[in-house]
């Protein structure tokens, strides 16, 4: 077994297609396939189902990608440390982001990024804050810029920003409210929120629970895109962070509010692996990322009643 060995099978394991793979390396199909055969005869182990369809990894084939991966990566970051020159920065990022930050900040980011660092190839995964603290344990990610959770991490937190949570409605169909909503008074009012399995609603369920609340929502959803849809076509609220309704209060189809007694705040973290120092490339998406959260939020100071004012009433 070698390192090149190791690499074509981590291709194909990911692209699951013979096809795809030799394209990738930018090698012969016949030549892939001669190398992915002699490392299961010396392995002893067949690692691929072949089937019309590609590849499907066996789960000697799935328990190899879990073992080699992280060395894999480890090898790249330390290529990379020394043959680095500050003028250029090269080699290869992968990062997980929850949906609040993909959705808000990451194509401008990586505008910006690119821009900086074209030799740069940058991958990013969607998901929930559980799931990146196994992948960045795992080796499967260089870092993750998730909600800060309840538990004690075994890996490596960064504070990256702290981000107050609003109540947000229509502002066409929503109800009239005062300028700044209790937490108290949120189970009045019919609430779309995500689901429990996501970070979000972990911030939302800690604060209600010390205050004694219960939040009963009508519909529970996890893509926060959707959220703000419905909410901006109906009668629901909404609870979640300035930056993911930013946009719409500023379209004009949302009105936004803050929280009181107490304040909900989530605290948004980069995790890493202690023993993977990240790259200077990793490094630097990270900290583009980072500016362009704090930007947008500086940008728009929370006012529901901004060129909309309302008549108040208690809820």
């Amino acid at each position: 077994m070698d390192l090149k060995q190791i690499q074509y099978f981590i291709a194909l394991f990911e692209d699951g297609s013979v096809t795809r793979a030799a394209k990738r390396l930018n090698i012969v199909q016949p030549a892939l396939s001669m190398q992915i055969a002699k490392l299961e005869e010396e392995l002893h182990q067949q690692l691929f189902e072949r089937g019309s369809h590609g590849m499907t990894p066996t789960a000697a084939g799935r328990l190899m990608y879990r073992l080699f991966l992280p060395i894999m990566r480890d090898l790249a970051h330390a290529r990379q440390q020394l043959i680095q020159r500050d003028e250029i920065i090269t080699g290869r990022v992968s990062i997980g982001l929850i949906a609040s930050i993909s959705e808000s900040v990451l194509a401008d980011s990586l505008s910006r990024y690119h821009e900086k660092y074209p030799y740069v190839e940058v991958t990013v995964s969607d998901g929930y804050s559980a799931t990146f603290i196994d992948w960045v344990a795992g080796g499967q990610l260089d870092a993750a810029l998730i909600n800060k959770p309840r538990g004690k991490l075994s890996l490596d937190a960064q504070a990256i920003l702290d981000e107050e949570m609003v109540l947000a409605t229509s502002a066409a169909h929503g109800p009239d409210l005062p300028h700044a909503i209790e937490l108290a008074k949120l189970p009045e009012l019919e609430l779309v929120l995500p689901t429990k399995r996501h970070g979000l609603r972990g911030v939302l369920d800690t604060a209600a629970q010390h205050e004694d609340v219960l939040l009963a929502p009508r519909f529970e959803i996890d893509v926060l895109s959707t959220i703000v849809q419905l909410v901006g076509n109906t009668r629901f609220a909404t609870i979640l962070p300035r930056i993911v309704v930013e946009r719409a209060v500023r379209a004009g189809t949302l009105r936004a509010y803050p929280i009181l007694a107490p304040r909900i705040v989530r605290h948004i973290v980069c995790i890493t692996h202690p023993r993977r120092p990240l790259s200077a490339a990793a490094d630097a998406l990270i900290s583009i990322i980072a500016d362009e959260l704090r930007q947008v939020l500086n940008a728009a100071p929370l006012d529901a009643t901004k060129d909309t004012p309302t008549p108040t009433r208690k809820i």
